[in-house]
């Protein structure tokens, strides 16, 4: 019986730290960087443009809305810039205590 014990106990833990590299593996391809070329960039940044100026064109709402989405698209655009460019890394890893 003490055999059989040992022998689930070293099963078990084998086990367990294979699923811990795994994880480990996984994580870590998720952390992998993507490069992304200048043109994409500007390309997104211009789709992005377009996007909001049809949005404020064609779109009847109140000014102040407008202002509102007007300044969160320009505060994510430039969180993901700061981003692509490697001066902020990624916001995932912010934590508020």
């Amino acid at each position: 019986m003490w055999c059989v014990d040992r022998c689930m106990k070293n099963k078990l833990a084998v086990f367990l730290s294979s699923f811990k590299t795994a994880r480990l593996i996984h994580s870590s391809e998720h952390k992998e960087d993507v490069k992304m070329s200048l043109i994409s960039l500007v390309a997104v940044l211009a789709v992005v443009g377009l996007i909001l100026w049809l949005i404020n064109t064609y779109i009847p709402m109140d000014a102040k809305i407008k202002k509102i989405l007007n300044v969160v698209v320009l505060i994510v655009v430039i969180v993901w810039l700061l981003q692509a460019f490697g001066i902020l890394g990624s916001v995932g890893e912010i934590r508020i205590r």
